[in-house]
């Protein structure tokens, strides 16, 4: 039998679960914590293998194992990993408080609500596209991925987070929650004692009553007409052309989407609604205001940028998942071509003048993506006198998508040679 016991948020270790116990297995700071019998092995944690199949030698004997972790050890732990070499059958799991409960008791907020994602030992960028889209994310951290670097990444964005960094939870006269802005937290050397970094809209920290823990449920549908937007005499995207796009473009939880030539925005609140962190790019004042004015009006959080593409592109300084290019006029070739060369995943274009698109079609392949495209032509019910109805027609939309071949990386050019 394997004992694994979390520790280390303010919960004693019952010392009778480390009694007779053959090989105790730890991180260095959980086996200087507490008193180990004088006949048990000692293995402290580094990396994994080796200490697995050392319990794996203990385990064929019948040896008694415990291992020592924090918190909750099934919560991003390494129950997980135990589970899958010994079998779940072989585990005797001692959960402790996980660092996540236990920050957010200390700063007195339910999470519920709040979506956690682990930094340790993955990439950062899913983490801060996430703290994004959601007012309520707690971040597991590790090296490389601490509050400085989470902080200076936010900071490229404008918005309203905070954070909040919990650190030796648990720990009496070390625990430090110190609540600071994305800023504050790029500048100091947090040191190697951080629990759990919690990014909050101080807003909306409180959050509503839920039925479904975690990332709230996605919408019920999407793509709705254009009255559920404003708009400038029908300057929006229609829902015809953005329910394609929003098939192409994928926009999930932990992605970043660029929408170029917002106009409305509608594109924009649509990937935010579907969980992505967007930054919408617009050159006009009065556009601005409306993307702004439908993103708070669907509750969702789009980072507005006022300015012109392609000149605008090469001040974002991270690069996307996916872009949708709603404009562009003389300077389309451009502006796809920037954000071709930048976008990780794909690139959806939607076109008006359809003399435009060999040049836009050019500009994705030459970027390396793989290119594709359809005509839209719909028509749509419309009553007439008498109770009968017509069809009455749209205009024509050509849509270009590019998508990068699977293994083929973007070029991340923020060049000062993008055509301006």
């Amino acid at each position: 039998m394997i004992t694994v016991v979390g520790t280390g948020t303010g919960a004693p270790l019952d010392d009778a679960l480390l009694a007779g116990a053959d090989l105790v297995v730890g991180g260095r700071r959980h086996l200087d914590a507490v008193r180990l019998p004088d006949t048990a092995e000692r293995v402290t944690l580094g990396p994994l293998a080796p200490a697995l199949d050392t319990i794996a030698a203990h385990v064929d004997k019948e040896r008694r194992v415990v291992v020592l972790a924090s918190g909750d050890p099934g919560f991003f732990g390494i129950v997980r990993a135990l589970a899958e070499r010994f079998g779940p059958g072989l585990l005797d799991v001692r959960p402790g408080v996980s660092s996540v409960a236990a920050a957010f008791a200390r700063i007195g907020l339910p999470w519920d609500d709040a979506v956690v994602v682990s930094a340790h030992g993955r990439d950062l960028r899913t983490a801060v596209n996430v703290c994004r889209a959601r007012p309520k994310t707690a971040v597991l951290t590790g090296p490389g991925a601490g509050p400085a670097e989470l902080g200076a990444a936010l900071a490229r964005t404008p918005g309203d987070r905070v954070l909040v960094v919990a650190s030796a939870l648990g720990e009496a006269g070390r625990e430090r929650v110190e609540t600071v802005t994305p800023a504050e937290a790029a500048a100091r050397d947090w040191g190697p004692a951080v629990s759990v970094v919690l990014c909050l809209d101080p807003a909306r920290a409180l959050g509503a009553v839920r039925t479904v823990a975690g990332a709230a449920p996605g919408p019920a549908g999407w793509a709705p007409a254009e009255d559920a937007f404003a708009h400038r005499d029908s300057m929006i995207t229609k829902f015809e052309v953005r329910a394609l796009a929003l098939a192409r473009l994928g926009p999930r939880l932990g992605d970043l989407v660029w929408d170029v030539g917002a106009g409305s925005g509608s594109v924009a609140v649509e990937c935010a609604r579907l969980g992505a962190a967007v930054v919408a790019v617009e050159k006009t004042a009065d556009g601005v205001t409306r993307v702004r004015a439908n993103a708070a009006a669907h509750g969702v959080d789009v980072s507005v940028v006022h300015g012109s593409a392609p000149g605008a592109l090469a001040e974002l300084a991270d690069d996307p998942d996916a872009v949708f290019v709603g404009g562009g006029g003389r300077e389309l070739p451009a502006i796809v071509e920037a954000c071709a060369r930048r976008a990780r995943r794909t690139v959806v274009v939607a076109l008006a003048a359809l003399d435009r698109a060999p040049d836009a079609r050019r500009a994705l392949t030459a970027a390396g993506l793989d290119c594709d495209g359809v005509l839209l032509h719909s028509s749509r019910l419309a009553p007439l006198p008498g109770d009968v109805t017509r069809l009455a027609a749209t205009n024509p939309v050509f849509l270009l998508w590019g998508t990068r071949p699977e293994g083929a990386a973007a070029t991340t050019a923020r060049t000062e040679g993008v055509a301006q």
